[in-house]
């Protein structure tokens, strides 16, 4: 989010989670649009999220403190050091970009104690989003034990297959869903009448 005015509709709309971009190369950077004193006077019921690309330590708890932060979302190569000293004092969700034929177990295994939830998004060059989907089949295959955000080219038009993937076993781990470019006017800008048609269509589903 780039917008405070669109933070405060998202929040009456009963949005659960709200995310705030911290790397310098994205068109979403929310240091170019919003103070931390302004973020930290709004009354919300939303979680706030801040979210990082190999960011050190003390940027991260910077930022979680000017913006009084609840959550961080870590998008880059993070160790699994990082994520446990972070954890100590904020819930951790450690993303995963995934192609079609990625080993989910494998890869996400070292961060099993060290991360509070993962993300999957999809493999793209660099560390944005690409406002495609992955193969959410590759999940179905997990064994994994932990709650995770389902990302990656989500749209309105999801919402069956979103209930579809909800059939899966896989899915009584699914926490949330992360949607962003479908969802946009301009970057950083939301469309809060396709979000709330889209939230609405999701509560009668689910």
């Amino acid at each position: 989010m780039t917008q405070l005015d669109q933070v405060k509709k998202l929040d009456e709309i009963g949005i659960d989670f709200v995310g705030f971009i911290f790397y310098q190369k994205s068109p979403r950077y929310a240091g170019k649009y919003i103070k931390g004193e302004q973020l930290k006077k709004m009354k919300l019921k939303m979680g706030k999220v801040g979210v990082f690309v190999n960011a050190s330590y003390d940027e991260v708890m910077k930022h979680v403190d000017e913006y009084g932060l609840d959550m961080v979302q870590l998008h880059g190569d993070e160790t699994t050091k990082l994520c446990e000293q972070l954890s100590n004092y904020i819930s951790v969700i450690k993303v995963f970009r995934l192609g079609d034929n990625d080993p989910i177990d494998w890869i996400t295994r070292p961060y099993q104690e060290s991360s509070d939830m993962f993300l999957f998004d999809t493999l793209g060059v660099g560390y944005g989003g690409t406002g495609k989907k992955f193969n959410w089949d590759v999940l179905k295959s997990s064994r994994m034990d932990k709650l995770f955000f389902l990302s990656g080219g989500i749209e309105p038009d999801d919402v069956e297959k979103l209930k579809e993937f909800s059939k899966d076993p896989i899915a009584n781990k699914l926490f949330s869903i992360d949607i962003n470019s479908k969802f946009e006017l301009t970057s950083g800008v939301k469309d809060l009448e396709k979000i709330k048609l889209f939230v609405d269509n999701l509560n009668l589903d689910f």
